[in-house]
C-alpha cells in the first residue's frame, strides 16, 4: 500500500530499525534469566536466538530436550518478555509505522491499525480467559492461581504462529487443543512476521456476518464503511485456508493411525 519509492524506502528503514530495537531489547531483557542456568557466553547466544525466534514468530527452540520454555513456566519476567516479542512481531510493521507517525492519537489511526489493535487484544484476552477456565481443574489444577494466569496468558499468545510452549502441549485437553488450533489458524496481522489468515480477515468476516444478521446494508466499524471488495478478499482467504486445512486433515486421518485432535 506504499504509493511511492520514497515511501517504500522509508518503510523499509522503519522495518529494519524496529526489528533491531525489539530484538536487541529482547536480548537485554532475557539475558538475566538465561545466565542463571548457562555460562555467560552461552547464555548470550541463547538470549539472541530466543529473542529473534520470538519476534519472528518462528518459535524455534534452542534449549533442546523437548523442554522449550516448560522449565520457565513460572518465570514471570521471561514469559512476559517472550509474549511481548511475539505480540510486537505479530502486530505488523504497517501498524507500528502508523503509531510511530501519529503517536497515541487513536482517532487519527488508519482503519487497519484500529482493527489490528482491537482484534489482537480481543484474541489474547479472550484466549487467556478460555484457557484459564478450561485447564483450571485439569492440567493446571496443581498450580497456584498466579501460575495458572501466567500459563493461560502465554498459551493464548504463543499459538498465533510463535510456537513456543510453557506447558506440555500434548497433555492439553481436547478443548484447549481446539482453541489452540483456532488461534493458530487466525495467526497474526498483515505485514507482520506471523502467519495465519490474519486478524483483519477474521475481523472483516465477523463484521459483515453481524451486519447481515442485523439486516444492515454494508458493514461499518469505527465510523467507516468497509468496502465489499475487502469482504470478498477476506472471505476468499478464510474459506480457501479452511478448505485446505480440512482436506489435509482428512488425508492424514485416512492414511495415518493418528488421533483426530493431533491431526
Amino acid at each position: 500500500n506504499v504509493d511511492s519509492l520514497e515511501g517504500m524506502i522509508r518503510l523499509v528503514r522503519a522495518v529494519l530499525f524496529l526489528t533491531l530495537c525489539f530484538e536487541l531489547g529482547g536480548v537485554v531483557l532475557s539475558f538475566p534469566v538465561f545466565v542463571q542456568d548457562f555460562p555467560p557466553l552461552h547464555a548470550l547466544w541463547v538470549s539472541i536466538f530466543h529473542s529473534v525466534a520470538a519476534f519472528n514468530n518462528s518459535g524455534f527452540d534452542i534449549l533442546g530436550g523437548l523442554r522449550n520454555l516448560i522449565p520457565y513456566h513460572d518465570n514471570v519476567w521471561l514469559n512476559l518478555v517472550t509474549c511481548a516479542l511475539i505480540i510486537f512481531g505479530g502486530i505488523g510493521f504497517l501498524v507500528w509505522d502508523d503509531i510511530r507517525l501519529k503517536g497515541l492519537h487513536w482517532r487519527r489511526y488508519d482503519l487497519q491499525t484500529k482493527l489490528v489493535l482491537v482484534s489482537t487484544a480481543s484474541l489474547i484476552l479472550g484466549g487467556a480467559v478460555l484457557f484459564f477456565f478450561i485447564e483450571r481443574s485439569r492440567m493446571n489444577a496443581d498450580m497456584p492461581l498466579g501460575e495458572q494466569i501466567l500459563v493461560s496468558f502465554f498459551s493464548s499468545v504463543t499459538p498465533r504462529t510463535a510456537g513456543f510452549n510453557s506447558v506440555d502441549t500434548a497433555a492439553l485437553s481436547d478443548a484447549s487443543k481446539l482453541l489452540t488450533v483456532i488461534l493458530m489458524f487466525i495467526g497474526g496481522s498483515p505485514g507482520s512476521t506471523a502467519g495465519g489468515i490474519k486478524t483483519t480477515s477474521v475481523a472483516v468476516v465477523l463484521i459483515f456476518l453481524f451486519s447481515g444478521i442485523r439486516g444492515r446494508r454494508g458493514a461499518y466499524v469505527f465510523g467507516r464503511r468497509i468496502p465489499d471488495d475487502a469482504m470478498k478478499r477476506s472471505g476468499m482467504i478464510a474459506g480457501t485456508n479452511l478448505i485446505l486445512a480440512l482436506l489435509g486433515a482428512l488425508v492424514l486421518c485416512g492414511t495415518q493411525s493418528l488421533p483426530l485432535a493431533d491431526v
